[in-house]
């Protein structure tokens, strides 16, 4: 079975595969003509979360059969949802599936070649490393990384390995974001002049469990494992389950909203992360006892650190006491703008004939255009459930055969986590946050951001 794996993983690697299901080409036929394609690979879940139930499995489900994956364990430090989690993937794989305590555990027993990370914020990268330094490919959730110490341990742990590790971006498996991406690239788009981004809802129960805090006993879990490398706090339900409206369990709007949309800024301007940040906000209308902000503005300055004459700027705004969850990402240029809620490029804002003449200048717009048109881009099908997410965990499942890497390495969490880290930072001070490249450290009115 070893030699065979061995086989199969050095000619995927020379078949090779794309960024995208299609242009990867690879059918249910070409992966069973390749010596090694019925290994079948044993999938463990570290936290059974709602978002792996959610969305997850689902996207898991449109592709396991035809890529030979299966789901064999479940990790969970909390004895219900363990237990209610092996009782739900024994229903959809029609076999059992071990429930185990730990993630130790369930390393130590060999059961599993890759796993999908699907726990608290502030655990990802962490457990990330873990899996990798068992020898497991990873599906990570994002955020990557809520604090610098973590990011950095976790890149270094991971890069040092040959595992393949998709972190959970799944804008980067988006036909449009592709193509946004080639657009703005090829220089037709002209240079990015600002980004305005922004996520607004209006859910009070957004990141609450209510139900589930009354079930929760401390006996029943592991509030010391929980914690990890966290400054200790007493036992509380609430910061377990509802750890998205907790400091230091999570940063909330960054690390949850801002790190999907904040990630394209990197991805289609090649710079890794911000040269600065400030925020404002506060909790304006959900006094729930949160302690992460339900409104969110973050001002950010993009650019080369060498030229600070050279530049961007990126906008990204949040509220969650008003809004139909319709999340906008708009680039503009000199020339118009390319907004990918409508997937369209248009001279909107450009600068006109008119503009121009009285300046002197030649006028600057774009055309009035379509995404699609810029380049077709044809993703697998897939039916019902989340297409983004389906589309993504899919790429990482022909990764983990091919062993190329996956449309969202680990560097694309580890620069998204950089931004969240400085946005959080100038929430917690009220400073404006920098990035220190020598130390890969975010600073803070000249100090060190920890917590």
């Amino acid at each position: 079975m070893k030699n065979s794996r061995r086989l199969f993983i050095k000619q995927a690697a020379m078949a090779g595969a794309g960024v995208l299901v299609a242009k990867a080409g690879w059918s249910a036929k070409s992966y069973n003509n390749i010596i090694g394609a019925n290994d079948k690979v044993r999938v463990g879940v570290v936290g059974y979360s709602d978002r792996f139930r959610g969305s997850h499995v689902p996207a898991f489900m449109n592709h396991y059969k035809e890529l030979n994956f299966d789901y064999v364990a479940v990790s969970d430090i909390w004895k219900k949802r363990r237990e209610d989690g092996s009782a739900f993937l024994k229903d959809k794989m029609q076999h059992d599936v071990v429930a185990c305590r730990n993630n130790e555990e369930m390393y130590d027993k060999k059961l599993v070649d890759a796993v999908m990370v699907s726990t608290a914020d502030f655990q990802h990268a962490r457990h990330a490393m873990e899996a990798v330094q068992a020898g497991c490919d990873v599906y990570c959730e994002k955020p990557f990384a809520e604090t610098m110490e973590d990011n950095r341990a976790a890149l270094k742990a991971i890069k040092a390995s040959d595992r393949i590790v998709q972190i959970g971006s799944q804008r980067r498996s988006g036909a449009n974001y592709h193509a946004a991406d080639q657009f703005i690239k090829s220089g037709k788009f002209g240079a990015i002049t600002m980004v305005e981004l922004s996520w607004n809802v209006n859910q009070p129960g957004r990141w609450r469990r209510p139900a589930a805090v009354k079930d929760l006993r401390e006996e029943d879990t592991d509030w010391k494992r929980y914690l990890m490398n966290r400054p200790f706090e007493a036992f509380d339900p609430r910061k377990y389950l509802e750890f998205r409206l907790f400091w230091p369990f999570s940063s909330g709007m960054p690390g949850q909203w801002m790190s999907h949309q904040i990630d394209t800024v990197h991805w289609f301007s090649g710079l890794q992360h911000p040269r600065s940040v400030v925020a404002n906000g506060g909790i304006y209308m959900w006094k729930d006892g949160r302690k992460n902000w339900d409104t969110t503005t973050a001002v950010f300055d993009y650019g080369p650190s060498d030229d600070p004459t050279t530049g961007f700027q990126v906008i990204f705004s949040s509220r969650m006491h008003n809004g139909d969850e319709n999340p906008a990402e708009i680039y503009y240029s000199n020339g118009g703008e390319l907004n990918l809620n409508t997937n369209k490029v248009s001279p909107r804002g450009g600068l006109t004939k008119s503009q121009a003449a009285a300046m002197g200048m030649e006028p600057n717009q774009l055309p009035e255009m379509s995404l699609s048109e810029v380049e077709k881009v044809v993703v697998t099908a897939n039916t019902g459930g989340d297409r983004l997410t389906s589309d993504h965990v899919r790429n990482w499942m022909e990764c983990v055969r091919s062993r190329k890497q996956p449309n969202a390495p680990v560097e694309a969490g580890y620069s998204h986590s950089i931004a969240t880290i400085m946005t959080n930072a100038s929430v917690r001070t009220g400073q404006k946050a920098t990035f220190d490249e020598k130390t890969q450290e975010v600073m803070a009115g000249g100090k060190v951001f920890k917590y």
